[in-house]
């Protein structure tokens, strides 16, 4: 998938399907009332939150937030700002659906990982929850990123990356991620990109589960076992990465 309507039509069947739901949070060890349609696990979570480390009143842009799980977890651990941007209407619309029931309050709105729809300067946190991959060109992307962030602010991104970029079972998105070379060069400094094997074998043991699962004519099950096959042929061959970086002061 990597238009806005292949993922508009995949956010409207997990609707369809609390069994997925269910797989997610306890696979991934999430709070029992976040919605996530990413393999971000609860203590890697945890780990994103203290390096973010926003502020009450500071201002969170959760990028590509899907149904907006992560970033409305956030908002109620730390009293932050909350502001959520995807370019599936479907999910925003989702997102906003779940503030509302969680009242939480957050905005939401439609936008690209290389044209966001912030001011300059806005924003003092950026999250990208397992979706880097998809930004084309990424050097624009993380420019982008560096653009809404006040300066001194923090970008954290987890993503995979692929161990030999010339491996063609991988996607050719994720063989020109490389965050190590990317971040400094769209003007980030202090820049650390931390493999994290012990996630991937949580999720290589979520997608090994899910395929355990009789997905009937459930959509969603569905999706999540084409990519179980997918990511589990190949799955020695990526890494799973987490990336912190900051703004320049001035």
């Amino acid at each position: 998938m990597t238009s806005a309507e292949d993922f508009d039509h995949w956010y409207a069947d997990w609707v369809e399907s609390p069994v997925a739901d269910e797989l997610v949070r306890r696979m991934l060890a999430l709070p029992p009332d976040l919605q996530s349609t990413s393999l971000l696990s609860g203590p890697g979570l945890d780990e994103v939150v203290a390096i973010l480390d926003p502020r009450p009143g500071q201002v969170l842009l959760d990028l590509a937030c899907g149904r907006g799980g992560h970033g409305l977890e956030i908002v109620r651990r730390t009293g932050c700002r909350l502001v959520g941007v995807d370019f599936s209407a479907v999910a925003i619309d989702q997102a906003r659906q779940r503030a509302a029931e969680l009242a939480i309050p957050a905005e939401f709105g439609v936008g690209e990982l290389t044209d966001i729809g912030l001011g300059t300067a806005s924003v003092d946190a950026v999250l990208v929850v397992d979706a880097f991959q998809f930004a084309e060109p990424k050097l624009d992307a993380l420019r982008e990123c560096l653009r809404v962030l006040r300066p001194g602010g923090r970008l954290v991104i987890t993503t995979w990356e692929a161990i030999d970029a010339t491996d063609e079972r991988l996607p050719a998105r994720m063989r020109r991620t490389n965050l190590a070379e990317q971040l400094p060069a769209a003007g980030f400094v202090g820049v650390e990109v931390t493999e994290k094997p012990d996630w991937r074998a949580i999720e290589d043991r979520f997608w090994q589960e899910s395929l355990a699962v009789e997905a009937g004519d459930d959509l969603a099950l569905q999706s999540m076992q084409d990519e179980a096959r997918r990511v589990l042929a190949a799955s020695d061959g990526r890494r799973r990465v987490l990336a912190r970086a900051a703004a320049p002061h001035g």
